[in-house]
């Protein structure tokens, strides 16, 4: 916020609340004036952005102790409170530069009377190097010119001395949780903000776990005068019961017979759409190979994925006699195959 604008506004009726508020109040009327004047409440009105961003800035000063304590030396001077005067300490006519200054970065020079020492030093002393380092020349200086009380003109200064360019307000986070579907698919959620705000946000289709979604604008107002901060919302995706995610592919554990995978099938496969598909299991598909169905993964704006079905081979646990003559013949036809052999050889390498 640049303090030639604070002789000019008036925080305290900008909130509404007295000038000896304490900060509760403050932070409440500031919470009650954002829901009703927040964007989202009145979109398109140009006015209630206006009034949102002024709200913000009177805020962030009187929310800060320090920014609070210069904004009111300030005021104090633009309402006649302080006058500058020839006379130095003790002289006619009111306080000093000392008094003025002391009372916006707080010293308690108050009135002296003529021999005390000033704790500003004399003028030959540091360039008028007042309380806490400030520089009275220089101060004086960014009056006249928009430049930085206590540092060069044109330059930077800390929060609450600038004349510069505003900087942008602090982001928040907050988080959501959404079942896999949802997060396949895109949905809307609500989130509330540190400052007790709810914030309605879309989250895109194919949104990973872990995935922070930022939306401009919606976090702590600047302290001074800048933009907002952001929200940045954390996703959480929950797990699901069938499906994984691979990219933008969706795999899933596809059961088949011994027969199946022997001889050959066609078999259902789920999809996450609730439509199964028909695919074709060829002749000796082996467990843990997978199957491609095309286009029937995620689909984002980035793309479309597939579905990767890796086959499992079910190993019967109960055969009946026909079954089980029939296994027992064809073990006998394998009689000297030995489908580890080339395993243990290479092992040994």
């Amino acid at each position: 916020m640049a303090s030639q604008d604070w002789f000019d506004k008036d925080f305290y009726a900008i909130l509404g609340v007295p000038q000896d508020a304490d900060d509760a109040t403050i932070k409440k009327r500031y919470r009650k004036l954002a829901r009703e004047w927040h964007p989202d409440s009145k979109p398109g009105d140009t006015a209630a952005e206006l009034k949102f961003k002024e709200v913000g800035e009177a805020y962030a000063v009187l929310s800060d102790p320090e920014q609070r304590q210069q904004y009111d030396g300030v005021r104090a001077m633009s309402r006649g409170g302080a006058r500058f005067t020839a006379g130095g300490p003790g002289g006619a006519g009111g306080a000093g530069f000392e008094d003025v200054f002391a009372q916006m970065f707080g010293g308690q020079a108050g009135r002296r009377g003529a021999g005390q020492q000033s704790p500003f030093g004399s003028a030959q002393q540091s360039g008028f190097a007042g309380a806490q380092g400030v520089n009275l020349e220089d101060i004086l200086g960014g009056f006249a010119q928009g430049g930085y009380p206590g540092g060069a003109r044109g330059g930077s200064a800390g929060p609450g001395y600038g004349f510069g360019a505003p900087s942008k307000g602090r982001d928040v986070e907050a988080r959501a949780s959404l079942t896999f579907r949802q997060a396949a698919s895109g949905d809307k959620v609500s989130v509330t903000t540190p400052g007790g705000e709810q914030v309605t946000a879309r989250i895109p289709a194919g949104v990973k776990d872990g995935q922070k979604i930022r939306l401009r604008g919606k976090g702590m107002p600047s302290e001074t005068g800048g933009d907002a901060g952001d929200l940045l919302i954390a996703v959480n995706v929950q797990a699901h019961p069938v499906f994984a995610r691979d990219g933008l592919n969706l795999t899933v554990d596809l059961p088949v017979t011994f027969a199946e995978a022997a001889v050959g099938a066609t078999v259902s496969v789920p999809t996450l759409d609730g439509k199964p598909v028909r695919l074709k299991v060829a002749a000796g598909t082996p467990s843990g190979r997978l199957l491609r169905v095309k286009g029937r993964g995620l689909k984002t704006a980035k793309g479309t994925g597939d579905l990767l079905a890796r086959v499992q081979v079910v190993v019967p646990q109960r055969l009946s006699a026909a079954a089980r003559e029939a296994i027992e013949a064809l073990q006998a036809d394998e009689a000297g195959m030995d489908p580890r052999a080339d395993l243990i050889a290479r092992a040994e390498e």
